[in-house]
């Protein structure tokens, strides 16, 4: 994955305004396991049912978003709540 250093710098939860920053591998691999298990869903309550090649998260560690095709995907609706994934992992 590779996403440009400036455009991270900018982008910022569309909710809350907090910056982001590339999700740690391990917690990304955490992260698939649990969607594997269908043990997770997007903030708008649908089941997220294809695992995250990449993910960018709030710099509090609240919100996840999705990396497809190397565009961040920054709908709030389309966010993933951290507190599913152990906080010891992020």
């Amino acid at each position: 994955m590779s996403i440009n250093k400036k455009l991270l710098d900018i982008l910022c939860c569309p909710q809350t305004k907090i910056p982001v920053e590339i999700m740690k591998t391990e917690a990304l691999a955490a992260l698939n396991q649990k969607v594997a298990a269908g043990e997770v869903q997007y903030c708008d309550e649908t089941k997220v049912d294809e695992p995250l090649a990449a993910a960018l998260i709030t710099k509090d560690h609240a919100t996840i978003y999705r990396i497809d095709d190397d565009i961040p995907v920054m709908i709030q609706q389309k966010g993933i709540a951290a507190d599913q994934l152990d906080s010891k992992i992020l």
